[in-house]
């Protein structure tokens, strides 16, 4: 089967950290661009990151450049998302997907209609 599951959610504390991961099964990440997203109850959902399948691009929305690191092994099949200096806001379900028309994030990278593998989602709450 075909599947993205995260992991590494929680509970954490303003300005703390957190390192999601995505794993895949039954395909391989190593030709496609990767990108988490997150969404909280009752707002739309959000691009956090992007990173290309082997071109070394990345891209990160404006409210979480600086503070979040997106990275890949392609021989582990994993993508991870490395959050630092958390805030409150970033309290979310992160879901992890698969872009499967392009392997750069250089140019439009948060498309949704582009990503056609979905993972079921990790929560994090951040909150004192």
């Amino acid at each position: 089967q075909v599947r993205l599951v995260e992991s590494g959610g929680g509970l954490v504390q303003p300005g703390g950290s957190l390192r999601l991961s995505c794993a895949a099964s039954g395909f391989f990440l190593d030709g496609y661009a990767i990108a988490w997203f997150r969404q909280a109850p009752g707002k739309e959902r959000e691009a956090v990151s992007c990173i290309g399948s082997s071109d070394g691009s990345t891209a990160d929305a404006d409210s979480v450049k600086g503070r979040f690191t997106i990275s890949r092994d392609n021989a582990k099949n994993t993508v991870w998302l490395q959050m630092d200096s958390l805030k409150p806001e970033d309290t979310a379900t992160y879901v992890c997907a698969a872009n499967l028309m392009r392997s750069s994030c250089s140019r439009r990278p948060f498309v949704s209609h582009e990503y056609s593998y979905w993972g079921p989602g990790t929560p994090v709450t951040v909150s004192s």
